[in-house]
């Protein structure tokens, strides 16, 4: 049973504008409730297509599925294990050129958090997995046990934003000189052991910034999403929207600086009378300032509080 809660669903929902009949890409499945609504709102006659690397989170979805009554029939849904970095092969593999929207959520599904033995959590021991495709060959123990100091410090700072990165990087090397780290909770402690108390005291687990940095580079998160994005633009039909949910900042700097990207025309020097780059927008951008989740939204669900969703329609 999922009890993963979609992020910033009605407002995503609202701004793909959906009809009956639409063809619409989920790229993040997860625990599924962006992809129900979308379901509800395309049927009778529209086609969704959900991918995710994740095969856990496509057998979840079908299970759920089978006790809902929403007249789906077999022509209506595509469920894809695989991923979204490969968006253009997976939808020339179902003969779909273009579609009416996409949708992707970059957000960590509650049900691979709370799965202790994924290893994404620092409250519950298990192996130091973080993979979210389970056939993918580096974890995040080869990570731990085998980078250099400088090669951690890094990753914890661009991908965890973590201010004690070279500390945290430094005692794990000292510590893996004594035994090989390899269960969660014991990075959590050497963590622990590497930052300031009020640091350890704050409202933000001490820990959630390193495990977040693995997890980002086990997966290869943001390469993923440099490559999804053009994709996505370049499949969309003229009028097709794509709404883009990111949690952590090197996410959204990606989707934000992409859009500005394509909603540029001319680039040539001002001084030029006339055009002679001939470049012309490919999308208009639809949401100027980031969307982010109501005080309601984030009581119900505290994980909710970083996520920001951007919007833009092909022209």
């Amino acid at each position: 049973m999922s009890i993963h809660k979609p992020v910033l669903l009605e407002e995503s929902l609202e701004k793909l504008n959906l009809k009956k009949g639409s063809v619409v890409v989920d790229a993040t499945l997860g625990g599924g409730g962006h992809s129900l609504e979308i379901l509800k709102r395309i049927l009778p006659g529209g086609k969704l297509i959900a991918i995710d690397r994740d095969e856990e989170a496509i057998k979840n979805f079908k299970s759920k599925l089978k006790d809902l009554n929403i007249g789906l029939k077999k022509e209506n849904l595509e469920l894809v294990n695989d991923n979204f970095a490969g968006l253009g092969s997976i939808l020339e593999a179902l003969k779909i050129e273009r579609v009416d929207a996409i949708l992707a959520d970059f957000g960590m599904s509650s049900d691979q958090l709370e799965d202790a033995e994924r290893g994404f959590s620092f409250k519950k021991d298990a192996e130091l997995d973080m993979r979210m495709d389970q056939n993918g060959k580096q974890t995040a123990r080869e990570i731990i046990n085998t980078y250099s100091q400088n090669h951690l410090e890094k990753i914890l700072r661009e991908f965890g934003e973590e201010r004690y990165a070279r500390k945290i990087a430094k005692a794990i090397i000292l510590q893996r000189k004594i035994k090989p780290i390899e269960k969660t909770l014991r990075l959590a402690e050497i963590i622990s052991s590497a930052v300031p108390g009020k640091y350890r005291r704050g409202k933000k687990h001490f820990a959630v910034k390193t495990f977040q940095a693995l997890r980002i580079e086990v997966n290869n998160e943001l390469e993923n999403i440099k490559c999804f994005l053009p994709q996505a633009i370049d499949i969309l039909k003229t009028a097709g929207r794509l709404a883009v949910i990111s949690f952590h900042s090197g996410e959204d700097r990606i989707v934000k600086n992409l859009f500005k990207e394509n909603a540029r025309g001319c680039i040539c020097p001002p001084k030029f009378p006339i055009c002679r780059c001939g470049r012309k927008p490919r999308i208009k951008i639809i949401s100027k300032k980031p969307i982010i989740p109501k005080c309601e939204e984030i009581e119900i669900n505290p994980r909710a509080r970083s996520a920001k969703l951007r919007v833009a329609e092909k022209i």
